[in-house]
């Protein structure tokens, strides 16, 4: 299974060009999500910045510092040999944009986030249905 993942919002707070704290739950449960098998897919508006910043790469040093390991960045490889789509190909996507996006509100966030409490489970339940 694909699952697509943004960024801010959904795994940090939104404090772009700066990496905010983690939303509660996200990195526990992208870990679990890889250990069933999940390919995870950073999704995000990221990139490099005016002042020369990489803000994607950042982001994905974040995640691997975190131990999340991405099957891919802005894109799906696996979709390379059926379409030149610049969408990343997923099954699932997670963000924070997304309507009907289950959100919660975090003290000292500057905006309100993925509730991962709601999201975790289901994306459990999904994947333990397709095993």
């Amino acid at each position: 299974m694909y699952i697509c993942v943004d960024f801010d919002g959904t795994i940090v707070d939104h404090r772009y060009p700066e990496i905010g704290e983690a939303v509660p739950g996200a990195i526990t449960w992208l870990k679990k999500l890889q250990r069933y098998g999940v390919r995870l897919i950073l999704f995000t508006m990221r990139g490099e910045s005016q002042k020369g910043r990489n803000l994607l790469q950042e982001a994905v040093d974040y995640l691997e510092e975190n131990g999340v390991v991405l099957y891919g960045v802005n894109r799906n490889p696996d979709q390379d040999s059926w379409t030149n789509s610049p969408k990343a190909y997923g099954e699932i996507y997670v963000d924070d944009a997304a309507f009907g996006c289950p959100l919660i509100e975090v003290k000292g966030f500057s905006r309100p986030c993925v509730d991962w409490k709601k999201v975790g489970p289901h994306l459990e339940h999904i994947c333990l249905s397709r095993r």
